[in-house]
């Protein structure tokens, strides 16, 4: 439900806006220049963030290029009227120094997002979202379904690609090196 506003607001604006103490437990997206309240996941959803982030971030540091972004950190998608995203994980795979990361928002899409459904998120919204990362310049997104232990890949006018919990994610060109198996996402220590 969209917060009513007398203007629309710039990315600028809306960083400000949601970094004001009155905001701090309460999460947000910018859509065209409007302010939209989205959920705070559970913790299901955070488990397999988690797994994710870890997994992504050996991947980079074992190649020691590339980066991880986790917590929906924000991206901007669209400049006037502004759109601000923040996907649960975002992958960078070129080399940064930590001093020269932004300390707001960065000014470049990650190469891959990854989204992990929630059990309030309609399918058709989810994919509505992926498609605009992907339109916007991402190389790649994954849907990782907690639910179904399924991981899809999304690329620019492909057919999505579903992987079930006992096959392997491996062989991407965008990420070659990357291996490792769907049931990899959706596992708690000593399982």
């Amino acid at each position: 439900m969209p917060i009513v506003l007398t203007k629309l607001m710039t990315a600028e604006e809306f960083y400000a806006f949601v970094n004001e103490p009155r905001n701090r437990d309460r999460h947000f997206e910018l859509e065209a220049g409007e302010v939209v309240k989205v959920s705070r996941p559970g913790e299901l959803h955070g488990a397999v963030c988690s797994n994710g982030v870890r997994l992504l971030s050996n991947f980079t540091f074992q190649r020691k290029k590339g980066y991880v972004l986790s917590n929906d950190a924000g991206l901007v998608l669209e400049r006037d009227p502004d759109s601000v995203r923040g996907p649960d994980i975002s992958v960078y795979l070129e080399n940064r120094k930590l001093k020269e990361l932004e300390k707001k928002w960065p000014k470049r899409l990650p190469k891959l997002i990854v989204e992990v459904t929630s059990p309030n998120d309609r399918m058709g919204r989810m994919l509505k979202r992926i498609a605009k990362f992907l339109k916007k310049g991402v190389a790649m997104a994954w849907l990782l379904d907690p639910e179904d232990e399924t991981l899809t890949i999304f690329m620019p006018n492909r057919e999505p690609v579903v992987l079930e919990r006992d096959e392997e994610v491996a062989g991407l060109k965008l990420v070659p090196d990357f291996r490792c198996k769907v049931s990899d996402f959706f596992v708690m220590p000593g399982e």
